[in-house]
This record gives C-alpha cells, sequence and structure tokens, in this order.
C-alpha cells in the first residue's frame, strides 16, 4: 500500500486507481474525504475510511431509503440502526433480540467458509447486546442445480451453516432455499438469528465515557477477512476468485466460549461495562469507531497491543482485519482486571488496546507512532446517493402480459403437472437440507423445520415466538411494488399459520449494482412495499441489511429482498403445524374460494415451470391478507385449528398436498364449477390458508369447507394420485439433485 503524508500535513496526494477500487472508494469520494479532513489521508486512514464508507458498512444507496420503514411501537425497545440487532418485548420481563444479515460474495468464493462466518457474525450481533441466541434460520439463492458449480456452492453452504451452528448448540429452526437462473454467478446466502433476555438486562454498543478502556477478546487477530467490508460492496467478476483470503475461517468452539462468557458477564457482572461489540465487518475499525459515534466521543488504538497470529503485520492489517470471533469490551478503568480474569475463566484471553478519550478523534498508534488521527464524525459521515429510479422496459412489458392468453389447463394433464411442481426445487421438501441442521438442540423447538414457520418455547412462559424468513424474488423482479409487499405477506402469514401474532420484521435487501436506474427502482420500490405492508400488519422494522452489488458476468441477481419475521403466541402448547392429522377431520379454505382469476397465475411457479414464462401481474390485498391473519390467529386461539398452511408457491393444490403428505394421509376435495382451471388448482393469489378442524367445527365466517381429510390418495378436483407417488416427488427432487 503507497504510504501517504502523516497527520496534519496538507500536502496533496495522488492515489492511484488501484489504490481505490482495493477499497471500494471513487475518486470523487477520496476528493471528498480529503477535503473534510483538510489533507490527504494517511495510508491507515484511507484504509479505515474505505471500510467504512463502503456499502457494506455505509448503506450509501439504501440508508436514504430507510425513512420509508415503520419503526416504531410500544414492544420495540431499540431504535432501528442504532444498536446491533432490534429488540422487542415479549412480555412476563423478557425481550427477543433479532437480526438478518447477508454474506453472498464470501460464499462465492468459499461456500463452507464464507456461510459459516455468515453464522458466526449474526450470532455475534445477537450476544454482543448480551442476549442469549436460541434459534437460527436461513434464506439461500443458488443458480440451477443441474450445473456441477452451483451444486458445490448449494452444499458447501449448507454445510458451512450446519457445521458451524451445530458446533455452537444453537439450533436452525428454519429457512428457505430457491433456485433461479440469475443467482448461478452470486448465490444469496442470508443468516438470521434470534435471542432472548430478561427486560432491562440489554447492553449498548457505545464507547462509554473519557477513560473508558477498550478490551479486545476472543481470538488473535490474522490478515483473513482483509478488505471483506469492501468485497461485499463491489460486483463479482473473474478476479473475484483472486480475492479467496477476503473470506475469514472461522472457529466455532472458541465462538461458543467467547458467546457464553458475553451472555454471562452482561448478565452478572453489567456494571463492569459500559459497552460490548461485534468485531465484524472492517473489524476493529468499525467496531472501535462506531462504539465512539454513539458516545460522541474519540479513541486511541495502539495496534501494538493487539494479540496476533500471524508476525509482521502492519497497523493497516491490524486495523482492517477480519478475523473471526473477536468482541470489544468497553470497560470501566477500575474493573479491567475483573474483566480480565472473568474471561481467563472461559479459557480466552481480553488485552486492553486502548481507550476512549474526549476529542472526536480517532488515533492508531503504532507504537510511538502516530498512524492515523482523523475526526470520528468522518469517518462515520459516508456519501448519501439517490439516483435516477426508472423501471426496467423488459420487466414492465413482463408484468403487463396477460396469463389468459394461454389455454387453460387439460383435466387429463392435471396429475403430470401436480407431480412436477411438486419435484420443482423451489416447492420440493427441504429435508436434505434441514436434516444436516441441529434443530432440536436446547429441546425448545417446538415446531421443527418443514412447517410454514418455526415454534420455540421460552422456559417458564406460557408465550411462545413464531419465527419465519421469506422472499419471492420472481415476483419482486416483475413488480417491486407489489413483490416486496408479497414477502412481508407471507411471512406474516407463515407466522399466523402456527397460531402466532406477527409483531416484528428483520429485513435483508439483496440487490445488484444500486447505480444503474433500473436497479435503484427495484431497491426503492421495493423499500415502499415493504413499508407499507409492515404498516397494514402492525409488524414495525426493528433491524436489517443491504446488500447491495450482487451480480456478475451473467448479470444482476433476481432483485430479493428477504423478510424475516417474529410472531408471538398466546400458548405455546397450542402452536398449530402444517400436517393433515385425523381421518375424518374437515379441511377448510380460509379467504377467498375456488374461483380465482386467471391473473392470480403471473409471476406462479406454474407458469415457471410448466409454460417456461417468468410473467404475469403481482397482486397483493394488504387488508385481505391483515384479516386472515386475524381470523388464523383467533381460530388458533379459540382452539378450532388443528392444522393450517398457506396457499403460496404452487397455490392451492400444492398447499393441499403439502398438508397431506406431512400428515401421510389422503384429502378428498370437490372442486366447484370455475371458469379456469390452472388458476383455480396452481393460482398464487395471496390471503389464503388450508386448514383441518374436528368434524362439525364451524368456520363458515372465515371460510368454505372443501372436502375431508381420508384414505390414502390426493383426489382434488381432476387430480387423482396415490399419496406416495405425490410424496416420493416432493420428497426426493433434492437428493436426486445434490447426493
Amino acid at each position: 500500500m503507497t504510504s501517504y503524508p502523516p497527520p496534519g500535513d496538507a500536502l496533496p496526494a495522488d492515489v492511484d486507481d488501484e489504490v481505490l477500487a482495493q477499497i471500494a472508494l471513487s475518486r470523487d469520494e477520496y476528493e471528498r474525504a480529503c477535503e473534510m479532513l483538510g489533507r490527504a489521508p494517511t495510508d491507515v486512514e484511507l484504509g479505515m475510511i474505505g471500510a467504512l464508507w463502503s456499502e457494506h458498512c455505509g448503506y450509501k444507496h439504501s440508508r436514504p431509503l430507510f425513512h420509508h420503514f415503520p419503526t416504531e411501537d410500544e414492544r420495540i425497545l431499540t431504535n432501528l440502526g442504532e444498536e446491533n440487532a432490534g429488540a422487542i418485548d415479549i412480555g412476563d420481563g423478557w425481550v427477543a433480540v433479532m437480526k438478518i444479515e447477508s454474506h453472498n460474495h464470501p460464499s462465492a468464493i468459499e461456500p463452507y467458509e464464507g456461510a459459516a462466518t455468515g453464522v458466526g457474525g449474526i450470532v455475534r450481533d445477537i450476544f454482543a447486546m448480551g442476549a442469549q441466541p436460541i434459534a437460527l434460520l436461513d434464506s439461500l439463492r443458488f443458480g440451477p442445480l443441474e450445473d456441477r458449480r452451483n451444486r458445490r456452492l448449494c452444499t458447501g453452504v449448507v454445510a458451512g451453516i450446519g457445521g458451524y451452528g451445530n458446533c455452537l448448540g444453537i439450533p436452525t429452526v428454519g429457512g428457505e432455499l430457491v433456485v433461479g437462473e440469475s443467482y448461478s454467478g452470486n448465490p444469496l446466502v442470508n443468516a438470521m438469528c434470534l435471542g432472548i433476555a430478561p427486560h432491562g438486562s440489554l447492553i449498548s454498543a457505545t464507547a462509554g465515557p473519557p477513560g473508558t478502556q477498550l478490551m479486545i477478546v476472543g481470538a488473535d487477530t490474522g490478515r483473513d477477512g482483509l478488505h471483506g467490508a469492501t468485497f461485499a460492496s463491489v460486483e463479482l467478476d473473474e478476479a473475484s476468485a483472486e480475492r479467496r483470503p477476503a473470506v475469514q475461517v472461522g472457529n466455532p468452539f472458541l465462538e461458543k466460549s467467547l458467546m457464553d462468557a458475553c451472555v454471562g458477564l452482561v448478565r452478572d457482572h453489567r456494571d463492569w461495562l459500559e459497552g460490548l461489540q461485534d468485531c465484524g465487518a472492517a473489524g476493529i475499525t468499525s467496531s472501535t469507531v462506531e462504539m465512539a459515534e454513539r458516545a460522541r466521543s474519540g479513541i486511541r488504538i495502539q495496534t501494538r497491543h493487539v494479540p496476533r497470529r500471524e508476525s509482521g503485520m502492519t497497523p493497516y492489517e491490524v486495523m482492517l482485519s477480519e478475523s473471526q470471533e473477536r468482541m470489544i469490551a468497553a470497560v470501566k478503568p477500575e474493573h479491567v482486571a475483573d474483566v480480565e480474569a472473568w474471561f481467563e475463566h472461559w479459557g480466552l484471553h481480553a488485552e486492553v488496546i486502548g481507550e476512549v478519550t474526549d476529542d472526536g478523534i480517532a488515533r492508531v498508534f503504532d507504537g510511538e507512532a502516530e498512524v492515523a488521527a482523523a475526526p470520528v464524525s468522518v469517518m462515520t459521515s459516508p456519501p448519501a446517493y439517490t439516483p435516477q429510479a426508472e423501471r426496467d422496459s423488459d420487466a414492465r412489458a413482463r408484468a403487463d402480459w396477460d396469463p389468459g392468453s394461454l389455454l387453460d389447463l387439460d383435466p387429463a394433464d392435471a396429475n403430470d403437472v401436480l407431480l412436477r411442481l411438486l419435484a420443482s426445487p423451489n416447492i420440493a421438501s427441504k429435508r436434505w437440507v434441514y436434516r444436516q441442521y441441529d434443530h432440536m438442540v436446547g429441546t425448545n423447538t417446538v415446531v421443527t423445520p418443514g412447517s410454514d414457520a418455526a415454534v420455540l418455547r421460552i422456559r417458564g412462559l406460557r408465550q411462545g415466538l413464531a419465527v419465519c424468513t421469506d422472499g419471492p424474488g420472481r415476483a419482486v423482479e416483475l413488480d417491486p411494488y407489489a413483490g416486496a409487499a408479497r414477502a412481508v405477506a407471507e411471512a406474516a402469514r407463515n407466522v399466523a399459520c402456527t397460531g402466532a401474532r406477527p409483531v416484528a420484521v428483520t429485513d435483508c435487501l439483496n440487490f445488484a449494482n444500486p447505480e444503474r436506474a433500473a436497479i435503484y427502482f427495484q431497491l426503492s420500490e421495493s423499500i415502499r412495499g415493504m413499508a407499507n405492508a409492515c404498516r397494514a400488519f402492525g409488524t414495525p422494522v426493528v433491524s436489517g441489511n443491504a446488500s447491495l452489488y450482487n451480480e456478475s458476468e451473467d448479470g444482476p441477481v433476481t432483485p430479493t429482498p428477504v423478510v424475516g419475521m417474529l410472531g408471538i403466541i398466546s400458548d405455546v402448547t397450542r402452536a398449530v403445524r402444517m400436517a393433515f392429522r385425523d381421518d375424518g377431520d374437515e379441511i377448510w379454505l380460509l379467504g377467498s374460494g375456488f374461483e380465482q382469476r386467471v391473473s392470480s397465475l403471473g409471476g406462479s411457479e406454474y407458469l415457471s415451470v410448466i409454460q417456461g414464462r417468468e410473467a404475469g401481474p403481482v397482486e397483493i390485498d394488504l387488508e385481505a391478507e391483515a384479516a386472515l391473519i386475524d381470523a388464523l390467529v383467533e381460530a388458533s386461539e379459540a382452539g378450532l385449528l388443528k392444522s393450517a398452511h398457506d396457499c403460496s408457491d404452487g397455490g392451492l393444490a400444492v398447499a393441499i398436498s403439502e398438508s397431506a403428505i406431512a400428515g401421510d394421509i389422503g384429502v378428498e376435495v370437490e372442486i366447484d364449477a370455475i371458469s379456469r382451471l390452472d388458476a383455480a388448482l396452481f393460482g398464487e393469489a395471496g390471503a389464503r390458508a388450508v386448514v383441518s378442524a374436528e368434524p362439525g367445527t364451524d368456520l363458515s365466517l372465515i371460510g368454505t369447507r372443501i372436502g375431508v381429510v381420508r384414505g390414502d390418495r390426493i383426489q382434488l378436483g381432476p387430480i387423482d394420485l396415490p399419496l406416495d407417488e405425490a410424496s416420493d416427488a416432493w420428497e426426493s427432487a433434492l437428493p436426486r439433485l445434490l447426493d
């Protein structure tokens, strides 16, 4: 790295484009930094500014849009973006903490470690607040699995998530896996973590008052992860494989000790600390500078005090390394020895590397040499951009296409169509994935993976937590506003199908290069759609992540905003599952009936798999969605439901089949006279759920009785299949592709 004038030297410096590209800083941004500093930055300052001004850390294109999100509610205990994660009051003296993040680019280069360290990072965000992590979820996107590279990415990512999470003793309880052409060069790997803590016990990520000692604890610092934040802020290309050093290497056993030590320290000795922060993207730089910003203070870091596992490391490398399993503790001076002893008890080494100052300057020393001295306010003031937004003409034309121009489904083909849909990777059983995860560790998982949402108990409480992830990217590509609103609605339905009331959202915004008008249109409209849906359901956004520049030489990824939804179930013992249960139970369709407009096929799996089209209108009725959620929660609380499953991918026929397969029992459903068979069976109109109830239960105020649970066949209008044949298609599709 080129050396630049020391702090205080006003001589101009010319930085070559290669250096700026390495830190993802534009020429204009470099000149802006020089102007704000009143001089050229040193090499360490430039690296720190590049990391903190990167899209990954600075949210330059997404931050101006966040004001659309609803963020306030009487349950919410944190302000959006001010802490590591969002906290929600769940009653009876307990708090839930939640966050979702991406590790897309690292997973594209090194799938196992990229996914594993993504899990490690999101878990640290939770216990950095003093909360005990209790559940992990994921949201994964890959290219077609017939391709060998995509299979390698998929198997590596799933192994990495399982390998890291299983070692931590945190159950991975839910998620989704979607396959699409656009993800071939750039898979999406989003990880979500849920934690709990007693009310009033959380700790902030602040540096504290001047004199507070900054201690690093956990793994020694190495060169792994250098430029990780900036690597996540550029497009993948042919040279990306050469950036393999940017992918961190994780040690889950060390993280387990670190997690237990930090949670115990906050729980038992909160008065020893001023704050606690994870060393994530940009390493010591982001953790210490952001802590100082929250405290409106300065910091003084001595890099020679940072324990390291490699010789010859420069101050630049020490400050920007993203080595995993590290935390920064802001410790009251009189308790430094206490904190050292506490971590020593857990087999961890804690070292003072700096202190909080009152001058507002982030100072970095290498021995006696001051290698950086920049105002915290400069480092934490990245530019904000609002590019031109313009809808892509091809997407508009595809959204305007009328599915009614196709011939209706021939009843004689209905069996084959259902089997093909059940075998589609986007619909088929994900058992191949979650059998690699320990989803029962801790014995608090009440509803396990494979249902609409996971449900977890909190020992000592009657209520439980339901959680899921959802992100219908194809619909967002056709209509960003309606598609993103649909993502929130589907997540809310999934949670409500367990009997839980949706209460809060965390989101991960996976988009391509926002500097292009069409991509910025997708991003801005998606945020508006999500925000309005969240208002309709009373589910404020409490945390999240924006992952932009997701594209490769093959082009941009499908815009994929992922929603992590949390719900509270009033009585965890009454949690509802998707499986039909007993012979003779009656099947009801909540929401609209069999008759569906042909437009409900827009963006559907039916059009994609059977007709080879990804087109058509995307519709959303938020009022109807909210009414369905109320009906599901109230019916569950009244003990009326024996099963519930929302209608989404594949429509009514797939929803009924999945409940039958899960319960290993057949169904008999007659379909009334309808205008379009394809829309009735496979249309993906929202605001619908298939439920079952005891014979004689009257749900006519909220739905229509459509059939009965009985036998060993799926009989649904013209569909008549042995249950075993449908089950085999659904269960064996992913193993046949991946094993």
